[in-house]
């Protein structure tokens, strides 16, 4: 085998083993191998196009479009396509798949699964870096370069999973791949001086040469590939060793450092803190609607079959998150719930909902009505008190029990509390007061101030309640938009209330946070309004209708759901509506806006669902398993973003001689300049194989390309107009009229007639890699010649100075 051949078998075994990191990322690892098979086939081609030769950009340029093609042939029929034809094809089915796959990045969290989209981007990026690294490594000959994209590849691997796609065993391949590559390209360059890499006999080199070592026939290698392999795994392990002897040090970009979300086993076991809302830019219009859970119920008021997940009870200045509490047991029958007192429990019903939730829907905080007063559900789950939430226990490492294609039975209350209740509701407990209304000191005084104004001349907190629900649902002007990108802090809280739009998390955390600077105890509430009602008795639950709203406690109610979201189809609760028209507010009515999307007339349908609650998993129908270490992490807009141009670029690059062509066509023809035109009309004929001849008269060669071309009369004439304004424009005396009206439309026609001339293939080359493109060669020789003969006298003045220096002071 070749030196260059052992480089490029390398590049592409450096780039496979980087691309490792990227598995995580995804519940399969199946493309995997058709990763390495489509970088051996670009590999193949890089080196085939080498050894013809042909230049470095014919082999780059032969490398994406084979590449492109695999990629077209393997994704054939994936998508959905609106043209025919083999273009209609390029840009619509591909396009389409493509589009898709970024949209599955933003909704799934990690480990995402395996969608025809995602599986698209991962080899397309595979194949991106790959093709660096066989353009830095073989065809530039800078191996240590190539470096570069495979950190890239590792470190957008590690920062999408939050560490934890970054192990100890991938940052192990990429670094065995990239030190092979650098190895691969010593030998070869160590040979073409003369000197092999192998096995020498022991008396033809000396020891202290450095060079000696391996005995005869040993089939050793000598001592420079000795001492850089030394120095690669000395490099490798100290790298390994550092991040675990040092713990103050974390895992960095080797491993996950995000707690368990649940961790531990056991009675006794802990959930730690968690923010499902962990990013509020991004797309927030979800482009499908896919029911995550299906349900019956026995409840007489579908409306207020809420399907809860958990509580946010922590504001700690910077976001809204679930308190780390202590886990237990799930009981057969759960205790009784905070605050609710006999006399409202009597009132309530007692209902029995079935719930079977799909089996792409991974997620590990079972979704049930509240409050909840008994559960059926196979599998390992843990019990959250305080919360009265259901959490997957952990079935191994990095692997957790989830909702994912569960059948289970939850039997909860029905409550009926009444305004006349909740108004007469004594002091709250003095202890869930003092943990549920904390405020940072961060909050802004508006906050504060904005609360009390609204509810200025309210006697008790149940009035003050329903005045700031009133505030944000009907008479305070908020517009309900899905496309404001705000966040969860303090500072977002101010912004929300002066700008007055936004979508339901940005509701519900300012009411709760306004309710605590009233001391009323608040929380916010993450799952899932009701559900659309099907023909047969059932419920779907789809990714709209996930939801957020906030919690006001009660002594003798106890958790009790308030609605400030002004979207339609979202039910109020009897307890908060008006009991006449003048006192209490109706029910919140949308108040649209250009932003917003169109509210739905069925009783449940959200515009959108935020990608917060997709992290979560509860609004994506392939919502994948949570993984501990994820942080619950997808990725971030910027992070989309820059995968997107990335991957755009690469299907642009053989479009990029077409591109120009149309462009300098429509320059020539578009200011009606007759020799611009005769120009174009040579390069039009230079494209299909008709070389210029610059000695020939305008006539001569307007005959030429008549004859060479095989144009018909009509084309055959307009080529000689064209010709006949040529040499009126050189020949005319001054002043005399020398372009006509249809001098565009005649290049045009014979351009068209010309391309119709030729083979299929001579006509796919004039269009993709036209000929007259060498002219943006010249153009560049031309610049460059020109720099220079500026810049030599600047440089012959400073030789001259320089010469005059003292040799003392030269370097």
């Amino acid at each position: 085998m070749s030196g260059r051949a052992r480089v490029t078998l390398f590049a592409m075994l450096a780039s496979l083993l980087t691309s490792w990191s990227l598995a995580s990322l995804v519940d399969s690892a199946g493309w995997l191998l058709q990763a390495a098979v489509l970088l051996a086939v670009q590999s193949g081609v890089g080196a085939g196009a080498r050894r013809l030769p042909l230049g470095r950009t014919l082999t780059v340029a032969s490398q994406v479009l084979v590449s492109l093609l695999v990629l077209m042939f393997l994704f054939a029929g994936k998508g959905e396509s609106t043209g025919t034809g083999p273009m209609a094809y390029l840009v619509t089915d591909f396009g389409a798949l493509f589009r898709r796959g970024v949209q599955d990045v933003g909704e799934f969290a990690i480990p995402a699964p395996l969608t025809d989209g995602i599986r698209l981007l991962l080899l397309a990026g595979v194949l991106l870096i790959g093709l660096l690294v066989d353009l830095l490594a073989v065809t530039l000959r800078t191996a240590a370069a190539a470096g570069l994209p495979l950190l890239a590849l590792y470190s957008v691997a590690a920062g999408l999973s939050g560490g934890a796609g970054a192990s100890a065993v991938s940052f192990l391949l990429a670094g065995c791949g990239y030190l092979l590559l650098l190895l691969a390209e010593g030998r070869d360059r160590l040979a073409q001086w003369g000197r092999v890499f192998g096995a020498a006999p022991s008396g033809r080199v000396s020891a202290a040469s450095g060079y000696g070592g391996g005995g005869a026939g040993t089939g050793q290698a000598l001592a420079p590939v000795r001492t850089g392999r030394r120095i690669g795994a000395v490099a490798l392990g100290i790298a390994l060793a550092v991040p675990a002897a040092l713990p103050a040090l974390g895992g960095g970009l080797l491993g996950a450092q995000g707690e368990a979300e649940g961790g531990g086993t056991g009675v006794g076991g802990t959930i730690s803190a968690v923010n499902p809302l962990v990013s509020l830019q991004g797309s927030l219009n979800a482009q499908d609607n896919r029911v995550v859970l299906k349900y019956r119920t026995d409840s007489p008021q579908l409306g207020e079959q809420y399907l809860r997940i958990l509580a946010l009870d922590e504001f700690n200045g910077v976001k809204w998150e679930a308190s780390g509490r202590a886990l237990t047991d799930v009981p057969e029958r759960m205790p009784a719930p905070p605050g609710l007192s006999e006399q409202v429990r009597a009132t309530g019903t007692e209902v029995r909902t079935s719930i079977s939730a799909a089996d792409t829907y991974a997620q590990r905080y079972l979704p049930m009505p509240y409050p909840a007063t008994g559960v059926d559900i196979p599998g390992k789950w843990r019990f959250e008190p305080a919360g009265r939430t259901l959490v997957g226990d952990q079935l191994g490492k990095d692997k957790f029990q989830n909702v994912q294609g569960a059948m289970y039975t939850v039997r909860s209350l029905l409550l009926r509390p009444t305004a006349v209740e909740l108004q007469a509701a004594p002091e709250a407990n003095p202890a869930i007061k003092a943990e549920y209304t904390k405020l940072p000191d961060n909050l802004p005084a508006v906050v504060a101030d904005t609360a009390r104004q609204v509810t200025k001349g309210a006697k008790d907190d149940y009035t003050r309640a329903v005045k700031l629900q009133d505030y944000f649902a009907v008479n305070g002007g908020f517009r309900y938009d899905t496309k404001v990108a705000s966040g969860t802090g303090p500072q977002a809280i101010a912004r929300f209330l002066a700008d007055k739009e936004g979508f339901c998390i940005h509701f519900a955390f300012s009411m709760a946070a306004m309710s605590r600077s009233l001391g009323i105890p608040a929380r916010v509430a993450v799952g899932f309004t009701p559900g659309e009602k099907q023909s047969d008795g059932s419920v779907n639950v789809s990714m709209r209708d996930a939801h957020a709203w906030p919690e006001l406690y009660f002594e003798g109610v106890g958790w009790t759901r308030f609605e400030p979201t002004p979207r339609q189809g979202i039910t109020i609760p009897d307890y908060s509506r008006a009991e006449t028209p003048a006192a209490q507010p109706s029910a919140p009515t949308a108040l649209p806006s250009q932003g917003a999307a169109q509210p739905s007339a069925a009783p449940s349908k959200a515009e959108d669902c935020p990608p917060e609650l997709k992290k979560l998993g509860e609004c994506g129908a392939a919502a994948a398993q949570q993984n501990a270490g994820s942080g619950g992490g997808g990725p971030s807009p910027a992070t989309v973003l820059t995968w997107t141009l990335s991957l755009l670029v690469v299907p642009a690059l053989p479009l990029l001689p077409l591109l120009w062509r149309r462009r300098v066509r429509a320059r020539r023809l578009s200011g009606g300049a007759v020799l611009a035109a005769w120009e174009e009309l040579g390069d039009a004929a230079w494209d299909v194989g008709i070389a210029p001849d610059e000695a020939l008269s305008p006539r001569r060669a307007a005959g030429r390309v008549v004859v060479l071309g095989r144009l018909e009369q009509d084309a055959a004439d307009a080529v000689h107009r064209v010709a006949g304004a040529v040499e009126r424009a050189l020949y005319a005396p001054p002043g005399e009229e020398v372009s006509y009206e249809t001098l565009a439309a005649d290049v045009l026609l014979a351009r068209a007639a010309l391309l119709g001339s030729v083979s299929r293939g001579s006509r796919l080359r004039a269009l993709l890699l036209p000929r007259s493109a060498v002219r943006l060669r010249w153009a560049a020789s031309a610049r460059w010649t020109a720099l220079k003969a500026r810049a030599t006298p600047s440089l012959t003045r400073a030789s001259a100075l320089l010469s005059r220096l003292p040799l003392r002071g030269r370097s």
